[in-house]
């Protein structure tokens, strides 16, 4: 089994590049879905959120309100650090389960492990090849603001949490430019796969 660590910015394009890769047979964990999963009702670290910051941050039905979450952290970097270091254990330890029973299933897999902070979290070592979706800072802000429909300073408070997308070109293996048309970027993705499946 070969381990991809995808990675990118936020509105880098991460999501297009892994629904490509799925298509090509890879097998997909998704850090993001897996971090909504952590904090559902009940469970360990959707206990620790509310222990930390109150049932104010709950909505009627007993889910995290994600909004006011999401602005309170991206606000205070000390904050954004305590609220990883209680979801990421968890989401650590289901990636390791997962690949597991996707390793019996299929011994010859290629398994995405898609996670925005790869780098800043330190689990690039759980990978054999970093593969980060790119674009630059300008293009990056703009679909962020579209997207989220998210102010400038939103946006650019949210892309500063993360670690600078030129620094994390300095970690990747290979740079999947995604500033063009999506025909480019499904060029460069074919290129990238033919590498990767050629070596198994």
């Amino acid at each position: 089994m070969k381990i991809i660590g995808l990675t990118g910015g936020i509105a880098s394009g991460k999501s297009t590049v892994a629904k490509m890769l799925e298509d090509k047979g890879a097998h997909i964990l998704d850090a993001d879905k897996l971090a909504r999963e952590a904090v559902e009702p009940d469970q360990p670290a959707w206990q620790e959120i509310v222990n930390w910051l109150g049932q104010s941050i709950l909505l009627p039905d007993r889910s995290i309100d994600r909004e006011k979450l999401g602005s309170a952290v991206f606000k205070d970097r000390r904050m954004l650090e305590k609220l990883n270091k209680i979801v990421h254990p968890w989401v650590g330890s289901r990636f390791l389960s997962l690949s597991e029973e996707i390793k019996k299933q299929d011994p010859n897999a290629i398994l995405v492990y898609d996670i925005p902070l790869l780098i800043e979290a330190g689990m690039q070592k759980l990978v054999d090849h970093i593969l980060l979706v790119y674009v630059p800072q300008e293009i990056q802000l703009a679909r962020l603001q579209q997207r989220d429909g998210l102010s400038l300073s939103d946006a650019q408070m949210r892309i500063r949490a993360q670690m600078p997308i030129e620094e994390k070109k300095k970690h990747a293996h290979t740079v999947i430019d995604n500033s063009g048309t999506l025909a480019k970027t499904s060029e460069q993705v074919d290129h990238f796969w033919q590498k990767i499946t050629d070596r198994i």
